[in-house]
């Protein structure tokens, strides 16, 4: 079985990497009850034999498996399937969902306050970061990037608080935000998203601030919904 070249077309227009194929596949076996809790996966060289993949395309899709919350891995004895069902995927400390609640309660109120508040400076940097985002290719770059312009939505707000709570939850953020980048093909619709928020902001529109983030923050939603459907058995 040869993973390592998919390409096979997904929803819409995106196309599917050699990662997520080789998760859908483990994804698949272990909702299909081939793997039971419990049951330990094959080693990592036998995965990458059988699937003919690289290691590091491997250990991505088990860390996603993970996430999700279907594996656990043990130090010097493999991974080991502990659920057969994704419900709620793990971001560090915090589950998907509290994370999305606390987000909500949060960020979006933060936005209307940085849309009266917000100085040039404030403007100038997240124009810069938007810019920098836009035209960065490696992924890891862009996910701390996204991080930092969370964090400076909640400064132009000119609360200390905001920001402590942003920082607080900001590791949780950045691993989302790579799950969605690796799953969901998210970067380019919430480089457009980003660029919604700062156009509010500049146009000192608390309104409008509001529901740019308010969008912003529905789209993660939906596309960790689409992320955590059952595979199998869904009609």
């Amino acid at each position: 079985m040869n993973l390592s070249d998919s390409q096979t077309a997904g929803r819409g227009p995106r196309r599917v990497s050699a990662m997520e194929a080789v998760l859908a596949h483990l994804r698949g076996a272990i909702e299909r009850g081939e793997y039971a809790i419990g049951d330990k996966l094959p080693s990592e060289a036998e995965l990458c034999r059988t699937l003919e993949v690289s290691r590091p395309v491997l250990r991505e899709a088990l860390r996603a498996l993970q996430t999700m919350g279907l594996t656990v891995a043990k130090t010097g004895k493999g991974t080991f399937v502990v659920s057969t069902t994704v419900e709620d995927p793990t971001f560090g400390d915090y589950a998907a969902s509290d994370l999305l609640e606390v987000r909500q309660h949060v960020e979006i109120p933060v936005a209307r306050y940085a849309a009266v508040r917000r100085t040039p400076e404030n403007l100038d940097h997240l124009n810069h970061l938007l810019d920098r985002m836009e035209q960065e290719t490696d992924t890891t770059a862009w996910v701390a990037m996204d991080t930092l312009f969370h964090l400076a939505v909640a400064e132009a707000a000119q609360n200390p608080v905001f920001r402590r709570v942003i920082e607080e939850i900001r590791d949780a953020l950045a691993r989302q935000s790579a799950f969605l980048n690796q799953l969901g093909g998210r970067r380019e619709q919430s480089n457009r998203e980003h660029r919604m928020i700062v156009e509010a902001l500049a146009d000192g529109s608390e309104k409008d601030a509001e529901q740019a983030m308010r969008h912003h923050l529905s789209r993660v939603e939906t596309t960790l919904t689409d992320i955590v459907r059952p595979t199998t058995g869904s009609k």
